[in-house]
């Protein structure tokens, strides 16, 4: 259910067509550890598009890269995962979107490893950084590139399960995944999130 949205205030840059943000943990520690694929898949979008991301005063890595001639903001938090609303919001204001032109790409415990879906809205499924951004933004209405992480065994935490890396195969079958969802961002920045949903959640 969509929340009331308030304004995130006046634009401090100057507008983008599409916001794409890849949630992760800083440092090299959580690097290609589960709760960072959202961050890998903006990492491969902007070595694609040959940009380099820069430290941004939003407590970001941002860049711009051009798709079919659209403007697409890249941006991953260096803040920790529950504060990435602080850091997303500052970036809406900067890039001036609205949040149906905002892409949250995220691990997904819910979904089995490596499977992708394509969603507008919808629920938090007690991920700590969609949470904090719908706090943030005050609303649950912005698109999502979700991969799957699997859920852990019945033993094991959560959070301690998102911390872990991936073994070698679910490694190998990962990064197939994070190169179809960077592929389902340049989709929906191209064609709208309709026809995004409709080419890749059709492989479920």
């Amino acid at each position: 259910m969509l929340r009331r949205r308030r304004p995130p205030g006046p634009r401090t840059g100057s507008p983008a067509d599409l916001l794409v943000v890849g949630l992760g943990n800083p440092g090299a520690e959580f690097a290609r550890t589960r709760h960072n694929v959202g961050a890998e898949v903006v990492e491969l979008l902007a070595a694609r598009h040959g940009v380099r991301l820069k430290k941004a005063k939003e407590r970001a890595l941002a860049g711009d890269v051009q798709v079919d001639g659209k403007r697409v903001a890249l941006a991953i938090p260096l803040t920790y995962m529950n504060e990435s609303g602080g850091a997303v919001r500052a970036l809406v204001r900067r890039y001036g979107v609205e949040p149906d032109r905002l892409v949250v790409v995220h691990d997904e415990l819910d979904l089995p490893v490596a499977a992708l879906r394509v969603k507008s809205g919808g629920g938090l499924a007690g991920h700590n950084g969609l949470r904090s951004i719908s706090a943030h933004l005050h609303t649950d209405g912005f698109q999502r590139v979700r991969i799957g992480v699997g859920k852990p065994p019945s033993k094991e935490r959560g959070a301690d399960h998102v911390l872990d890396h991936f073994g070698k195969r679910e490694r190998a079958e990962i990064d197939v995944t994070i190169q179809e969802a960077a592929d389902a961002v340049e989709t929906i920045a191209r064609d709208g999130i309709d026809a995004a949903m409709n080419q890749y959640n059709s492989r479920a």
